[in-house]
């Protein structure tokens, strides 16, 4: 079996968990606790010497990255795909996932968080508007791009989930928790409502992991 070494809060093993359940793939979840700083542990960078998580173990092969793995599965299982057939169709889903997991999520994420509470000494304030300050940035232009999509159903591209809903709904949960107004942008919270509705995002969502904390 598979096994993915991934913290409940982290958006990118949120990703992760999202594209194994819409491949329907059972993996062992094993929690690597941020706060505890477990990634840091000898241990867990023997298996990732980033230190960052997810990491997807299979046999004897470790993958690392989450656009890496994702491709991989893509390779591996390509049923049910993640990605149209069509080499434009697919090109703009990439594009939005893209813009969500190189332009928002990486300078959001706990490595620079951390570093500006503890090395800038910023307050929660502080931080919750830098985040606010690119979440926004990105959206505006992710909300633009799917208002003038005329061929968009329910999700971010057609009406099955595809690698853009992987990358977009955990952006939405962290976005929530810095406490970013999405009242502007109605098509990415339908998009959010519409996958809510699948089993296979509800069961990846932080609160449903075994390793879930209350959230602040």
């Amino acid at each position: 079996m598979l096994q993915l070494h991934n913290f409940f809060r982290s958006g990118t093993s949120h990703r992760l968990r999202i594209a194994l359940n819409l491949k329907r793939l059972d993996y062992e979840y094993i929690a690597v606790h941020l706060g505890k700083e477990a990634h840091l542990s000898a241990a867990y960078k023997a298996l990732n010497p980033q230190g960052l998580v997810p990491t997807l173990v299979d046999g004897e092969q470790v993958l690392t990255q989450t656009p890496a793995i994702i491709e991989w599965l893509e390779e591996r299982y390509p049923t049910p795909p993640l990605l149209p057939s069509g080499s434009e169709d697919r090109a703009r889903v990439r594009a939005l996932a893209a813009l969500v997991g190189c332009d928002i999520h990486p300078i959001n994420n706990r490595r620079i968080l951390e570093y500006l509470r503890k090395t800038l000494g910023c307050d929660d304030a502080a931080v919750n508007a830098w985040c606010a300050t690119w979440i926004n940035a990105g959206f505006e232009a992710l909300e633009a791009l799917l208002a003038v999509d005329t061929r968009r159903g329910d999700f971010c591209f057609g009406n099955t989930p595809t690698l853009a809903d992987v990358y977009l709904v955990p952006q939405v949960e962290s976005a929530r928790r810095f406490k970013v107004d999405l009242s502007p942008y109605p098509a990415i919270v339908a998009i959010d409502q519409a996958c809510a509705r699948l089993q296979s995002f509800q069961k990846a969502a932080p609160a449903n992991q075994p390793d879930a904390l209350p959230i602040a």
